[in-house]
């Protein structure tokens, strides 16, 4: 049916001089990133051109993060500025998608004081974009699509990727996790795994298609299948995946500790296709602060999977995300979480200060530690993390990395950037030609956020 809605919106387009034009605007993590190129792919069928500003565009999406208060204040900024542009062009159709679409404060706020906004829907409807705007083309009333409903399964929908050379697959959507932080189980919902065959069918069109680099995506990618009512998870998927001819890399985010497993860093060891990278989410190396958290893992736990990983991959590259000043942290549980950094020796940590999201039960939780000493732990964490990855960066050079070129620098002394096989980025001059190969590259130098080298 969404077809015949994108056919319709495409004849009246049609009629309309010059083309119409439509800009998506991303915030957030990389599944938002991947519902945009979805979103361009509908607009795309629905007749409008793409553009890269909202600078007079007919179409006007926003595809929104909730995770921390200051992206959602900074969205509702951007947002708010938008009204001057539809003054000037009163026919101007604003959307506003994403996880802060199913906030319900957020929502309201939306229909009381931003009234140029026309049309607001949350994750769950995203397959069903071209009705809802449809609705709003026709009627010009404004459209709200926020309630809780179960998500479903579109396949078949229209993309339009961002590049040539890496590609996003969703594999499944939402969370049944339920951290006591964390807002996402609300807004996207409960967890929804596509079916394999789907899956596999795109992973093999995006490598006819000359993708080199595909990640697989899903709020908890270990859940993958639990509720397909098959025999298969994400360890299986992977292996089929990487089963598929073609010179091409394999990742896959995120990943939880809990169901992290043995069986699924067998596979990365034996997969040459499955990048030997991992993103591990720790929050806390506090065991106390875990169970606050509903990580439902121990500081032990967490490092014997470190451990059993090392031991098949032992230059596996391991990225994590730590909260810091979580509701009643200590001062010595946040030393916890520097001793397990200077343990486990992480390539890359994204780091964070706590911030509390409405709805979610750690927001309800005392939190008697000041700003400021949240802020100098948070300091402390950053400057431990950089020095670490300094060394580890240190250690590549001069050895040989097989490299993936995947864009263009706008440094003149490094026009091309790479990416090894863990990940990491690579500074490097050489011909635009080679961006979408996989190159040799001999590392001479380095920096704590990237390495530098040169093509064999």
């Amino acid at each position: 049916m969404q077809q015949a809605y994108c056919a319709e919106i495409r004849a009246l387009n049609a009629q309309r001089e010059p083309v119409p034009t439509a800009y998506v605007d991303t915030y957030g993590c990389q599944q938002n990133e991947a519902d945009s190129e979805l979103l361009r792919g509908m607009l795309t069928e629905m007749g409008y051109e793409i553009v890269d500003t909202d600078q007079g565009a007919d179409v006007i999406v926003i595809n929104t993060c909730a995770i921390r208060e200051h992206a959602e204040q900074r969205v509702l900024g951007n947002v708010g500025a938008l009204v001057h542009g539809k003054r000037r062009k009163p026919s101007q159709i604003i959307c506003l998608c994403g996880c802060m679409a199913r906030e319900q404060h957020v929502a309201d706020r939306l229909r009381q004081s931003y009234r140029h906004v026309d049309l607001v829907f949350g994750p769950q409807v995203l397959w069903r974009f071209p009705e809802l705007l449809r609705r709003v083309i026709l009627r010009r009333g404004r459209v709200f699509e926020t309630q809780d409903v179960p998500g479903a399964i579109a396949e078949g929908l229209p993309v339009r990727r961002s590049g040539k050379v890496k590609a996003w697959v969703s594999i499944m959507y939402g969370c049944n996790n339920f951290c006591t932080y964390c807002i996402v189980p609300y807004v996207r919902g409960r967890e929804r795994s596509r079916e394999p065959e789907a899956i596999l069918a795109e992973i093999r069109q995006l490598v006819e298609q000359g993708y080199r680099d595909i990640t697989l995506l899903g709020q908890n990618v270990n859940s993958y299948g639990k509720d397909l009512g098959e025999d298969i998870d994400f360890p299986d998927l992977l292996e089929r995946a990487a089963a598929i001819p073609g010179e091409f890399l394999l990742r896959f985010m995120t990943s939880h500790p809990k169901d992290a497993t043995e069986k699924l860093f067998d596979v990365m060891a034996r997969c040459e296709k499955v990048a030997p990278v991992i993103h591990l989410p720790f929050q806390s190396g506090n065991t106390r602060v875990l169970t606050a958290m509903n990580r439902r893992y121990t500081r032990e736990q967490y490092l014997e999977k470190v451990h059993a990983l090392r031991a098949r991959i032992p230059d596996v590259v391991l990225t994590s995300d730590v909260i810091v000043g979580f509701p009643g942290e200590t001062t010595a549980e946040f030393e916890d979480t520097l001793s397990l950094i200077e343990e486990v020796r992480f390539d890359a940590l994204f780091t964070f200060i706590y911030s509390p999201r409405k709805g979610t039960p750690a927001a309800q939780l005392p939190d008697p530690m000041s700003k400021e000493e949240k802020s100098a732990n948070f300091d402390r964490l950053v400057e431990a993390q950089n020095r670490i990855s300094l060394e580890k960066h240190r250690a590549y050079i001069g050895t040989v990395q097989h490299c993936l070129v995947d864009g263009v620098s706008e440094d003149p002394r490094n026009n091309l950037n790479a990416r090894t096989p863990g990940g990491r980025l690579v500074h490097l001059s050489g011909d635009a030609s080679l961006v979408g190969q996989f190159v040799d590259v001999e590392i001479v130098d380095c920096s704590t956020w990237a390495l530098f080298g040169e093509k064999r």
